[in-house]
């Protein structure tokens, strides 16, 4: 008898716990990450896959990319990134595991007036681990500031800016990105969003996608984007699927 109500009193906690804490926020489908962090001691998994047709002669598959994030506390978040990568370049291809990301975000600003609210995210890739056809020769450090402004009850605009480098060179790649999100119902969500490499000495890079998402409860996600390329050597086009959860 005090088994069961023990275990009775287990679930009703953590049902309560689930009604109390917000809905996941995940950094996937679109490009622009979100300042919310993880809850504390929770784990969450934002994982998919991506085909991106490159040009006429490439393409690439994503199987699957993974984000990997722990709640350390209520302003810092621990993050592991890993990815299974498939290319084809004119007929050849390659496939393996890209360098692992190491990383974390922090939490600077909460939402106040013009303020929107703010968090830090930084990480770094392991050269050695990955496999021999992805390795790179150096640490490759990226980091962005992530904002977002709540415009209504439903739709909110986020903006990322930030840099990264490839591991091979010391020449960074500026990133930006702007992202317009609307509530259509209370589990039904949309976006769109444009985005840009800008590498220091090439042309940048341009494109455009927009995507769904559909909470099917508070700790699952799913999502759906596709987007294309607006400068000319930009991706031709991708499109992508996936899924989020919290433990």
């Amino acid at each position: 008898m005090k088994t069961k109500i023990l275990l009775f009193l287990i679930s009703s906690s953590t049902f309560i716990y689930s009604q109390e804490i917000e809905p996941i926020q995940a950094d996937r489908p679109d490009q622009t990450e979100t300042p919310a962090l993880v809850p504390k001691g929770m784990f969450q998994v934002e994982t998919g896959f991506t085909f991106q047709k490159n040009d006429a002669f490439s393409k690439s598959l994503s199987l699957p990319s993974t984000l990997w994030k722990y709640g350390v506390n209520e302003n810092f978040e621990l993050r592991l990134i890993t990815e299974f990568f498939w290319e084809e370049i004119k007929n050849e291809k390659f496939n393996g595991l890209s360098p692992i990301y190491v990383g974390f975000k922090v939490k600077l600003t909460e939402e106040k007036g013009i303020i929107p609210k703010t968090s830090f995210i930084a990480h770094i890739s392991l050269p050695n681990m990955a496999s021999k056809n992805f390795k790179t020769e150096f640490i490759g450090p990226e980091f962005r500031f992530v904002m977002q402004h709540t415009l209504s009850e439903r739709m909110s605009f986020s903006y990322n800016l930030g840099a990264e480098w490839d591991g091979f060179s010391a020449e960074p790649t500026f990133i930006y990105t702007t992202a317009t999100g609307y509530s259509i119902t209370k589990k039904l969500g949309s976006y769109f969003e444009l985005f840009g490499f800008i590498p220091q000495n090439q042309k940048p890079y341009h494109s455009f996608d927009g995507g769904i998402t559909y909470l099917i409860n508070n700790n699952f996600m799913l999502d759906l984007s596709s987007g294309f390329g607006i400068s000319k050597n930009a991706p031709n086009n991708y499109w992508a699927f996936g899924f989020s959860f919290r433990i």
